[in-house]
């Protein structure tokens, strides 16, 4: 699985990725692979009441990736964790436990990227 970013011919990036560019309504006509990039803690928060299956308590982060214009949140490996800090995404087979919800596994991924610490 890989952490894609769609960039319009503006150099706009979104991701996911998009038909359109969310920022000017460009067809998205590149796809960045963002997996082996590093990126920087902009704020985070743990929370100590999750859904069902996910795991309790549930450090997230909101990062900037160092070489491209985009933010995204996701789980953090750890809970100790501070703004400023430089993580990179790393895969999980697993970002909850598939048979603790209400929908059946079957039907949804459930794989993903969380960011730990370098």
């Amino acid at each position: 699985m890989s952490l894609d970013a769609g960039r319009c011919e503006d150099g706009h990036l979104s991701c996911p990725p998009h038909p359109r560019c969310p920022t000017c309504g460009e067809p998205q006509t590149e796809t960045v692979e963002l997996s082996d990039e590093p990126a920087t803690v902009v704020t985070w928060t743990t929370s100590h009441a999750t859904p069902p299956g996910v795991r309790e308590p549930n450090t997230l982060a909101i990062v900037e990736f160092d070489s491209y214009d985009v933010r995204l949140l996701g789980q953090v490996t750890g809970e100790d964790i501070a703004v400023g800090d430089r993580v990179e995404p790393v895969y999980a087979e697993a970002l909850r436990e598939p048979d603790a919800g209400i929908r059946e596994p079957a039907s949804q991924s459930w794989d993903g990227y969380r960011f730990s610490p370098l």
